[in-house]
């Protein structure tokens, strides 16, 4: 079982940054490709970008130029960089995994909230 931890959520002003940080109870080198997904209510939930093992990343149309996603290998640790935040912003964010061994997999976290409120 892969155990993902999601942190660095709170209450931010729009124009505000926040940057969420995703730990993984195994090495992330083992992990195909990880991402953040969130949530906001009475929503679906929406990816909202993706880094592959070998480096290549995708960002919602929504989140191109404010959002960077990011990873320490060392740590084991998966990151969000927000920058420029808007209420549209608000939502539960997501850690999602996918591993190939031992069998194909796919893992998420508990979620952190994010609220973008004046």
């Amino acid at each position: 079982q892969v155990q993902l931890v999601e942190s660095g959520g709170g209450l931010v002003q729009p124009g505000g940054s926040l940057r969420l940080s995703c730990t993984a109870s195994t090495s992330i080198f083992n992990i195909a490709t990880m991402g953040w997904f969130r949530q906001a209510p009475g929503k679906q939930r929406e990816l909202v970008a993706t880094r592959a093992s070998g480096g290549n990343t995708y960002y919602a149309e929504s989140v191109k130029g404010r959002f960077t996603i990011s990873r320490d290998g060392a740590l084991n640790t998966l990151y969000l960089q927000m920058n420029s935040l808007k209420p549209e912003d608000t939502a539960v964010y997501y850690c999602n995994a996918i591993v190939r061994l031992p069998a194909p997999n796919q893992y998420w976290g508990q979620g952190t909230q994010v609220t973008i409120s004046s």
